[in-house]
């Protein structure tokens, strides 16, 4: 027999993130407006004190919000899971209702991303050739592709910081260590080994033909191997 999970008690969810607007609204609004006027105003000076500026002007200041995510997973854990429990919600359909809630703000992000992105490619960059949203690599297959880009990027950084404090939550600050520190060492591992075999050319060339969509696929699966290994540990953490 197969159960479900209420969709009035993932509402119910939904809705507890929500009362903690600050995590989840404003401030990743307020870090995507400060890093985009920043950004700006750079671009600005950029293109107003160099003559004959040919080249557009990109900047990395749109990863700020993207990667606040890994601040809204951690939060949205330490924050919420002690009052669920006492409300007597299921850890599934906490989870369930926690990530939901993050997918619905990933999603408000990313389609700002989309239009501020058309935005930058109607007016020539804000009429001075300065591309905050738009970046060409990410949308070389298109706007669908660029929506899905920014949506599965976010959700990976909401994923990681999930996971990190469920670790937490169930096997305390030690093992939390233990894990980022193996986690390293296995990244280096495979640099070593890479570098053994001589196939830093090939890695690097791999990645020169990458294609969006197939970054987008790589982040998908790592999004999931990480909700799911967060939901195992969830069961059995404590308040």
């Amino acid at each position: 027999m197969t159960t479900t999970v209420p969709a009035g008690r993932t509402r119910s969810v939904i809705r507890m993130q929500l009362l903690n607007k600050q995590t989840f609204v404003w401030l990743p609004l307020l870090i995507l407006g400060s890093s985009f006027a920043i950004s700006m105003m750079i671009y600005a000076i950029v293109a107003f004190s160099v003559d004959d500026m040919d080249e557009p002007i990109y900047g990395g200041g749109s990863q700020a919000p993207l990667w606040y995510f890994l601040v809204v997973g951690v939060q949205a854990l330490s924050f919420t899971f002690p009052f669920s429990q006492a409300m007597s919600i299921t850890r599934r359909e906490y989870f369930i209702g926690t990530y939901a809630t993050a997918a619905l703000t990933a999603t408000t992000l990313a389609v700002t991303f989309l239009v501020g992105g058309l935005i930058e490619r109607a007016t020539d960059g804000w009429g001075i050739d300065g591309y905050f949203f738009y970046l060409p690599w990410i949308w070389d297959q298109g706007p669908v592709v660029a929506l899905l880009m920014y949506f599965t990027i976010a959700m990976f950084a909401f994923a990681v910081g999930f996971l990190a404090a469920t670790v937490y939550k169930r096997f305390g600050t030690l093992w939390l260590i233990v894990a980022g520190v193996t986690i390293v060492l296995a990244i280096v591992l495979a640099c070593f080994i890479i570098s053994l075999a001589g196939g830093w050319p090939a890695v690097g060339q791999w990645i020169v033909d990458l294609r969006p969509i197939s970054l987008v696929g790589i982040v998908f699966v790592l999004d999931l191997l990480f909700a799911g290994t967060s939901y195992l540990a969830l069961r059995r953490a404590t308040p």
